[in-house]
């Protein structure tokens, strides 16, 4: 059985950071494209952030460049998402995403979904 389980979310002030991951299990996905995917109460599932499988390219949503950032480790079949400077729109909870189906990495359509971490910024 194929799982992706994020962890690191939790409760942060404004300007703070936090540092999710993303373990995958059931299979590797170093020959597929990862991605972060945010959705905050009463709004549509967003994307955040996509790797390729060698990390030689990413992609992020334009206007959270500059504050995250993601990486992967092929190795520990693992995918990161760095956040700096968190603001209160923030808040959402984080989907990990992998093996996309759609040519733009900004569609949530991929195979495999996490069930999320929840990430709070309130002062």
């Amino acid at each position: 059985q194929v799982q992706l389980v994020e962890s690191g979310g939790g409760l942060v002030q404004p300007g703070g950071s936090l540092r999710l991951s993303c373990t995958a299990s059931g299979r590797s996905f170093n020959k597929e494209a990862m991605a972060w995917f945010r959705q905050a109460p009463g709004k549509e599932r967003e994307f955040v952030a996509g790797i390729s499988w060698g990390s030689s390219y990413t992609e992020f949503a334009e206007s959270l460049k500059g504050r995250f950032a993601i990486s992967r480790d092929n190795a520990k079949n693992a995918l990161f998402l760095r956040m700096n400077s968190l603001k209160l729109e923030d808040t959402a909870v984080y989907f990990c995403a992998a093996d996309p189906t759609a040519r733009s990495w900004a569609r949530p359509e991929y195979r495999y979904w996490g069930q999320g971490t929840q990430v709070t910024v309130s002062l």
